[in-house]
């Protein structure tokens, strides 16, 4: 990728010319540098048992140039009992910072092998670590807790946005250091089973509103994203609708959004960070898969899922690129060779079609940071 714009969906390297590995990821903005950190997937090549290397972080001062920072948060792969065991799921770290303890805290969601998911936290006086745990299998609320994200207020409260597993989006505030919840809690965006149950929260402010965006539940296969808006932390949230219309392939550009931070020095440039889990099957389109969904998970349909058409697509792929495709419904894909897709938010103000405003993603081969104010 060349270095004088943002090119979305090709390869990134570091500035060792090495592939970025900050999956699931988010960016932290501090004194002049952006630090874009996440999943460390490089071992996850689908054949072995790891699912992750640990938290792995980058630097940069342009949003171009990535200085790899090391894995702030490193695997432990001695301890099969430990929540960064590598065979572990470990997914979507985030990290804030709190004013008032001068700490900065990383959540890390984990997926357990008896199908819960609970939370690992993690404290550190720099950013860039090192991070020591302080607490593993939280159920939040006594809640399985999904994916997540993190976010505090000007007067330094924080709240906790995460996916009530397979059930409903809850909003709980955060305790005073932040390694835990008070217990007062809102729900929101309730649905009875996936691919409609949304993951994979956003939050974000601009002009003291409130915005989530999510995505369905369907693994890595790509899905529909959503946007919704709010007054405050807690709501009520109004759907919008999904950012990318104009995508025929339902499949958010084929991308799921892990996070949304805002440019500093810009006057109105909000950036969408999300992952390319499977740049080799753009081919599919939701479509292809959607019904496999509601059939694993929908108690009431009777059905099994077929995955027929998404694999006659595969195959007829392979006969005409020659070129031979992983397809795994199981989530064992190769994701070290994942790609990342960073485009700008468009906002449309109130109207008649839109009384609460919309929130536009479109697609951009490239694009720079000049275009904007």
């Amino acid at each position: 990728m060349k270095n004088d714009a943002l090119y979305p969906g090709q390869t990134w390297l570091d500035t060792n010319g090495n592939r970025i590995q900050a999956h699931g990821g988010s960016v932290y903005y501090e004194n002049g540098i952006y630090y874009w950190y996440g999943e460390n997937k490089e071992k996850t090549d689908g054949k072995s048992n790891i699912w992750h290397w640990g938290v792995r972080c980058y630097s940069s001062g342009d949003l171009y140039h990535w200085e790899d920072r090391g894995l702030i948060i490193p695997p432990e792969p001695e301890d099969e009992n430990s929540s960064l065991y590598p065979a572990t799921c470990m997914d979507r770290p985030h990290i804030i910072r709190n004013e008032r303890t001068g700490k900065y805290v990383c959540w890390l969601k984990i997926m357990n092998r008896d199908g819960t998911q609970t939370q690992t936290i993690l404290t550190a006086d720099k950013f860039t670590g090192p991070y020591t745990k302080i607490r593993e299998g939280l159920r939040p609320l006594d809640m399985s807790a999904g994916d997540f994200d993190l976010a505090v207020a000007p007067d330094g409260k924080a709240y906790y946005y995460f996916e009530r597993v397979h059930s409903e989006t809850i909003c709980a505030d955060l305790n005073a250091d932040y390694t835990d919840v008070t217990g007062y809690y809102s729900t929101h965006f309730p649905q009875k089973y996936p691919p409609y149950v949304r993951e994979g929260t956003a939050h974000f402010v601009r002009k003291f509103r409130h915005y989530l965006v999510t995505s369905g539940t369907s693994g890595y296969f790509p899905n529909p994203s959503q946007v919704a808006v709010a007054d405050s932390w807690h709501g009520p949230y109004e759907v919008l609708g999904d950012p990318h219309p104009a995508d025929p392939s339902h499949t958010s550009f084929h991308s799921q959004i892990s996070s949304v931070f805002k440019v500093q020095g810009k006057k109105d440039l909000y950036i969408a960070v999300a992952d390319r889990w499977l740049p080799e099957q753009m081919f599919l389109n939701y479509e292809d898969y959607a019904d496999c969904f509601c059939a694993m998970f929908d108690p009431e349909s009777g059905k099994k899922p077929d995955w027929t058409r998404a694999q006659n697509k595969v195959r007829a792929y392979e006969e005409k690129t020659g070129k031979s495709v992983i397809f795994s419904p199981e989530c064992k894909d190769n994701t070290s060779r994942s790609d990342y897709v960073w485009l700008p938010l468009r906002f449309e103000e109130a109207s008649a079609e839109h009384p609460q405003g919309m929130v536009y993603i479109d697609w951009k081969d490239n694009w720079s940071l000049d275009e904007y104010e």
